[in-house]
């Protein structure tokens, strides 16, 4: 059985344990040892960071040819048109390529996170909108590239899903640990 954490990644945090820049780090947070991220979330994105002991689940949460799909909740300037929302899923240009959603639309409701530190500012939450992309690949800053492509900087990105497992509850800084058997 391997071990899986499920992290909340706060706003500022890097995906690793060291930071030549004393930047935070996991190591404030996850007092696990023998345990490593399966993948990674920018600097500037929240949210769910899967970690294990067990470097061949490492490897099949983060290669892209097993296609989890990787479920983001973005806050975006403005409210993206069904046109907007086509192009992600078509593809949009990247300078590292074509990048497609499976998935984009904007939601109903607005999700309901914690508060980030520090918070968006007043001026752009009034005139922003929520969009859920998924995606099944993991190009650096991708979400973000992908919406300001089609006009639409991200605010607050949080990931909400990587394949079977979900945030939850879980709040900036908490994570859940369970037991994980994955054929090989």
């Amino acid at each position: 059985m391997a071990k899986l954490i499920r992290f909340h990644k706060p706003f500022r945090v890097l995906s690793q344990f060291t930071d030549a820049n004393s930047r935070d780090t996991l190591a404030r947070f996850v007092d696990v040892p023998g345990v490593y991220p399966a993948g990674r979330l920018d600097f500037d994105s929240e949210g769910l960071l899967l970690l294990t002991d067990d470097g061949a689940l490492q490897a099949r949460i983060a290669n892209p040819q097993f296609k989890l799909e990787k479920v983001y909740h973005a806050q975006v300037e403005g409210r993206p048109d069904p046109g907007a929302l086509a192009r992600l899923i078509s593809g949009v240009a990247l300078r590292d390529g074509m990048s497609r959603a499976v998935h984009a639309s904007v939601l109903s409701e607005s999700p309901r996170f914690a508060s980030r530190v520090p918070p968006i500012p007043e001026r752009h939450r009034a005139t922003s909108s929520w969009v859920e992309v998924v995606l099944t690949t993991g190009k650096n800053r991708q979400v973000r590239r992908m919406l300001a492509a089609v006009g639409h900087p991200v605010l607050r990105l949080v990931r909400t899903q990587i394949g079977p497992w979900r945030l939850g509850e879980l709040t900036p800084g908490e994570w859940a640990v369970e037991s994980v058997h994955m054929p090989r």
